[in-house]
């Protein structure tokens, strides 16, 4: 979804104080619930304040009746402003994410599955995390106590609209810190009037005066609404990127320590990013700090490092983790055009103390060889001062192939597992999908391997076996079986209402049989129904028909069993 903005003004809605309906009504009844709009966008804005007695405070929440726990409050205090070793002045952008502590769920949102079913995975919405696209504002001002000014405008979300979100603080931020909260209860009324978001549909996003949209000629463009620049972003990690993405691959924990939370939080969102568009299945943490609820839980010593990205900023960390497998230290941004030194490869004995040079501290060692002509290309057109986006496209299609080159040789393989549809009969319970076998799929990268799509060479084979261990193979391996489970179960449907003899078959059978039929058939109209099975709308019509033919074959007292008044 590209969203450009253009001029045009519009006016806000109603009074923000309206507080939530507890109907549990869907999009059909969107627009008369209140906030319902709103929650198809965000959970919550929130304003968090520096207090000279409590630290960072929560000092707002619109809407003001959606409630947060005490936990994820504390969390979004903290996580909202820079670590003090930072020292962000002026204007930062950054975004966390946190785990969902019990705390109010999307009433109009319950169900995600109609919108995650035609969303791409990076666009999906996160099911038990909060997403906080934050707006951090620290300027001297001798009115206040403290000297400074240090206030965060914080966008709390499911959905991964980064650059979106990010864009929509640039516009909301400054106005708000310079008149408060009328600017932000107009701008949430605004929000409430926006379209739900709808996977490949171009929406028109009005707010204070401008409209987001995807409609040229526009002053501003944004190319997505999700994607980074990952040229900028990995520009002091290049000779390394091969590297980082296998360690993303394979699921490794590893630490990202930034000068500043934006370094951080755009670091680790490029990292996950780089599977696409193979989901990120492990868990991930754009910008972290020791106060974090979850801290003694991602640092312990006691086991193994968790499957996790942690994107930080304290150097504390350092000796915290020491233990960690790779952490890669990035030093402060440079702000000439020039290619930044890189970061160099080290042992992960030599972190060891609080100044630690930057580079990538890990005993790993790549299985595929670096593609040297991919640098030399990124290097010329620094040289060349090649735009930045044009760069970032290079990267990401250098990241996309490399990606593909390595799950094509599994699809194809998890294709072959398939019962074939001619197996498939009316009457018998479908095939079973065949079980992964990992030396058979090994075997057969000799003839249908990556080599075929990829010219870089390297040990394939091994990173394979690591990646069938990790967490991603999981998750992909679940994903695909479940899809083919479905897929079985939809062919089975089409075969049963594509019989003409239904008749015929139950003349032989007895009531048990039929009505387990009627059960059965029932069972699989209510799972495509709600879209979990990808059939015809023909097929769902001759599925009722056939249960309405077999019921009423059944004696009166059968049918006001299964047909209730």
């Amino acid at each position: 979804m590209e969203v450009p903005v253009d001029t045009g003004p519009r006016q806000a809605g109603g009074g923000l104080g309206v507080a939530r309906s507890t109907s549990s009504g869907r999009a059909a009844r969107a627009s008369a619930i209140p906030w319902a709009r709103f929650s198809a966008w965000l959970e919550c804005v929130c304003v968090v304040t520096f207090d000279l007695e409590l630290g960072q405070a929560l000092e707002l929440v619109y809407p003001s009746d959606f409630r947060l726990t005490d936990k994820e409050k504390s969390s979004i205090c903290y996580l909202s402003f820079p670590d003090s070793h930072s020292g962000c002045l002026g204007d930062t952008q950054f975004s966390f994410r946190m785990r969902q502590c019990g705390g109010q769920k999307s009433l109009w949102h319950g169900d995600d599955r109609p919108y995650n079913s035609k969303a791409p995975l990076a666009l999906q919405r996160e099911p038990a995390h909060y997403l906080g696209y934050v707006y951090f504002r620290q300027v001297k001002d001798s009115s206040m106590k403290r000297g400074y000014f240090q206030k965060s405008l914080v966008l709390v979300s499911r959905l991964p609209f980064v650059r979106l979100f990010q864009s929509l603080l640039s516009l909301i931020a400054p106005e708000y810190f310079e008149k408060l909260a009328p600017c932000l209860e107009a701008v949430c009324n605004e929000i409430d009037q926006w379209p739900a978001p709808v996977p490949g549909q171009t929406l028109n996003l009005p707010v204070m005066g401008v409209v987001i949209q995807n409609l040229l000629p526009a002053p501003v463009v944004l190319t997505s609404v999700h994607e980074l620049d990952l040229f900028r972003c990995f520009r002091p990690v290049l000779t390394h990127v091969q590297t980082l993405w296998e360690l993303m691959l394979l699921g490794e924990p590893l630490v990202v320590l930034a000068p500043s939370p934006d370094v951080s939080s755009e670091l680790v969102l490029a990292l996950t990013s780089c599977l696409q568009p193979l989901k990120f299945c492990c868990d991930f943490r754009p910008y972290f700090t020791i106060h974090d609820s979850e801290f003694k839980e991602l640092t312990t010593r006691t086991q193994a490092p968790p499957n996790v990205v942690l994107g930080v900023t304290n150097p504390f960390f350092i000796k915290t983790l020491q233990h960690w497998p790779h952490v890669l230290r990035i030093g402060e941004p440079k702000m000439s055009g020039d290619l930044p030194k890189q970061v160099k490869l080290k042992k992960p004995s030599r972190l060891k103390t609080l100044d630690t040079k930057p580079g990538l501290y890990t005993s790993y060692t790549a299985h595929l060889h670096r593609d040297k002509a991919l640098l030399k290309r990124l290097l010329k057109g620094v040289q060349k001062k090649r735009p930045w986006d044009a760069q970032s496209a290079l990267l990401r299609r250098h990241l996309l192939e490399l990606t593909q080159s390595f799950i094509i040789p599994l699809e194809h393989y998890m294709a072959s597992l398939m019962p074939l549809q001619k197996s498939i009969t009316p009457w018998k319970s479908p095939p079973q999908i065949c079980p992964f076998r990992q030396d058979d799929f090994l075997r057969s990268l000799e003839h249908a391997g990556p080599q075929l799509t990829c010219i870089l060479k390297g040990d394939w084979l091994g990173l394979y076996r690591r990646f069938f261990k990790s967490p991603h193979f999981d998750g992909w391996y679940r994903q695909r079986h479940k899809e083919m489970a479905q897929k079985l179960e939809a062919l089975h449907l089409e075969a049963i209402c594509e019989a003409q003899n239904i008749e015929a078959w139950m003349k032989d059978k007895s009531e048990v049989e039929v009505v387990d039929l009627v059960l059965k058939l029932r069972e699989k109209l209510v799972r495509a129904q709600g879209h979990q099975l990808p059939v015809k709308e023909v097929t769902l019509q001759r599925a009722q028909l056939y249960i309405d033919t077999v019921i009423g074959s059944l004696p009166k007292d059968l049918q006001a069993v299964l047909c209730p008044p």
